[in-house]
């Protein structure tokens, strides 16, 4: 398809990618790289080097000659090294990426098999294995902890957390607003996490998870901004806290509970764009949410900060969030049994400054600022790089 391109062709690597571009073929892979250290309080001053990579292909089913407005989307995952998160003695994941997709595990997973297939212009509808870390969308602080923030707290809502999996089977349909932008999705899923598996095997065993959000453009004074609505709810029956990469729980059991549900808005609004490229610009966001006290350990969150492009320099990015998560008044009692000692609310700050090096590589100093919700540990004061290199 892509023969005459050759190694001896100094931008080979770039026409390669656009011959599979034009037959119908987008690649877009990342390995991230983090080394982060406490460098006062938590459990152990002490740094770790972690990473994760992620390799997605997207391809048009039209264009390769298959039925017209389909296509499928691939994503294997892995994570090495080690992470942050033990010695900081957090709940929030400081680095995410170096969790996910499976605890514990270096192996490589295949987290995306998606297929999508549009009836019009603005109606789809897709089914299979999907990942849900691209949810609660928000223009300055999302980012799957690769390109803006890396905390948990300011990638989506980690509130959401208990009734969605990270990767499962599932189905569902969306709905595109007028600029192209995703306007309303309906998510049925699988309710466990089958990211290290097929998950045939346990399809809808243990119930089902629902999601919905709908997320409208509101600009302010002609600058783009966004308002973002979502519920989630699960038929599960919870005994336990179980073992979740995105939130840092021992798996202690708990008063047995049919079903959980989360309610969860975010907001962007820019306050300024680059009058030469409107595609930069900056503003500020914010997040609030509640959820089921009887299942969920987190019961509220709530999050506000800046970020976006760089005023000063091209292709660099910043950002600087506040984070309050209060701790369920039911579940709390049973962390601190489980030898985490007295459980109260938390908060945390993050800055970080992402520069653009080259055009495929990044690199992102990083400050955070955890008060603790295990009460009996420090604040913990994280500071670390992380390195992006995109190819």
């Amino acid at each position: 398809m892509c023969d005459s391109i050759g190694s001896d062709d100094p931008s080979w690597r770039e026409s390669f990618y656009t011959c599979l571009s034009d037959h119908g073929i987008s690649v877009s892979n990342n390995v991230t790289q983090y080394y982060f250290g406490t460098v006062s309080g938590g459990l152990d001053e002490t740094d770790r080097y972690g990473g994760h990579g992620d390799y997605v292909a997207n391809m048009n089913l039209g264009k390769l000659g298959l039925n017209e407005g389909s296509f499928l989307k691939l994503r294997a995952e892995h994570r090495f090294g080690r992470s942050i998160a033990e010695p900081a003695g957090v709940l929030f994941p400081p680095t995410l990426p170096t969790e996910l997709p499976v605890a514990d595990s270096r192996d490589l997973y295949l987290t995306n098999v998606l297929f999508t297939q549009f009836f019009s212009e603005r109606f789809a509808i897709y089914a299979g294995k999907l990942d849900t870390l691209d949810g609660d969308a928000n223009a300055y602080a999302s980012g799957r902890g690769i390109t803006q923030f890396s905390n948990v707290a300011f990638i989506a809502n980690p509130i959401a957390l208990r009734t969605i999996p990270y990767s499962s089977l599932g189905c569902g349909l969306f709905i595109l607003g007028d600029e192209g932008e995703p306007l309303f999705n309906f998510l049925v899923m699988n309710p466990t996490d089958t990211a290290d598996s097929d998950g045939f095997d346990e399809l809808f065993a243990e119930g089902v998870a629902l999601s919905a959000e709908l997320r409208l453009a509101t600009p302010l004074m002609g600058k783009p901004g966004h308002q973002l609505f979502a519920g989630t709810w699960s038929s599960r029956d919870y005994v336990s806290l179980g073992q979740d990469p995105r939130i840092l729980l021992p798996n202690v059991p708990i008063n047995r509970a049919n079903g959980s549900w989360s309610l969860y808005w975010n907001t962007d609004q820019a306050v300024w764009v680059d009058p030469c490229d409107a595609t930069r610009h900056w503003g500020y966001f914010a997040r609030a949410a509640i959820a089921d006290d009887s299942t969920n350990p987190v019961n509220y969150l709530l999050s506000v900060g800046l970020g976006g492009a760089s005023p000063l320099r091209s292709g660099d990015s910043f950002g600087i969030g506040y984070y309050y998560s209060g701790t369920s008044d039911e579940i709390g009692p049973i962390l601190q049994a489980a030898s985490l000692g007295p459980i109260g609310n938390g908060q945390g700050i993050e800055l970080f400054y992402r520069a653009q090096i080259t055009k495929s590589i990044s690199c992102t100093p990083d400050f955070q600022w955890i008060d603790q919700a295990r009460r009996q540990l420090d604040e913990a004061y994280i500071l670390g790089v992380r390195m992006n290199i995109a190819f």
